[in-house]
């Protein structure tokens, strides 16, 4: 395994990962996922780190799913395939998928369990697992909690591919932008991210994830005690006063 074939870096308080296999269409091996989750630690305990970025290398495209000659995606590899879904989908800290070309299959998976997607409008997302007898089982677990139920199955049962309006239409996608305007438009969304609260947004996140299949009345409740645990910080306590006194607030993750 070449250890490039993610690419790992941290500027200004982003972390940016880069499948880095554009002559297999960045699709995702074993050995890349066991680099994702090692990158993955070490960005959550690096304090400086206050957001994530994910995207393919080249512009043709983010990622094409498991690599099913590398050892994922298959039965074999299935468990820690999952394990990265849930881990990036959990992660504590932002995450922004920045969609460069085609989406496809687990692609979909990594791409929905960041928590803001950025696609160039010339992007092709879908799932053609059913078109060679598989299924997009793991991933169906992020389809259904951002698509229509009847749109999630059309997508998943005809294996289509569709463009990234029709995409963004369905909830897939946060917003579509013209290619030239990609890497300027996913910064912008990165900076104002790394400045915010770490640790409001950790706890925020962390909240969300819990309550989202909670009964409503159940998460109401369990959201109001999480608001008193937020305001209970120092960052939460710079942040109003920083408002009061007409500044931008300084956090510190406390």
């Amino acid at each position: 395994m070449a250890v490039n074939d993610l690419l790992y870096k941290v500027e200004d308080g982003i972390a940016t990962f880069t499948i880095n296999r554009e002559e297999k269409r960045n699709s995702i091996s074993a050995e890349v996922i066991k680099l994702f989750m090692k990158y993955l630690d070490k960005a959550e305990k690096d304090e400086s780190v206050r957001v994530l970025s994910i995207t393919g290398a080249g512009d043709k495209s983010f990622c094409s799913g498991a690599d099913l000659g590398g050892g994922a995606g298959t039965g074999g590899g299935a468990k820690e395939d999952a394990s990265l879904i849930k881990r990036i989908a959990g992660f504590p800290k932002p995450t922004v998928a920045q969609v460069n070309g085609y989406c496809l299959a687990g692609g979909i998976g990594f791409m929905l369990a960041c928590d803001i997607v950025i696609a160039t409008e010339t992007a092709k997302f879908g799932t053609p697992e059913v078109n060679v007898g598989l299924f997009p089982m793991m991933i169906g677990a992020l389809i259904f909690r951002n698509v229509l139920r009847k749109k999630a199955m059309e997508m998943v049962l005809l294996g289509e591919r569709m463009t990234a309006r029709e995409a963004k239409e369905m909830g897939l996608v946060t917003r579509v932008v013209p290619a030239a305007y990609l890497d300027e438009e996913v910064k912008g969304v990165l900076n104002i991210l790394s400045k915010k609260s770490p640790i409001g947004m950790k706890l925020g996140k962390e909240a969300f994830y819990k309550m989202a299949d909670m009964p409503f009345e159940e998460a109401v409740d369990y959201l109001s005690g999480k608001i008193m645990k937020v305001a209970a910080t120092e960052d939460a306590v710079e942040g109003i006063t920083a408002f009061f006194e007409k500044r931008d607030p300084v956090f510190k993750g406390k």
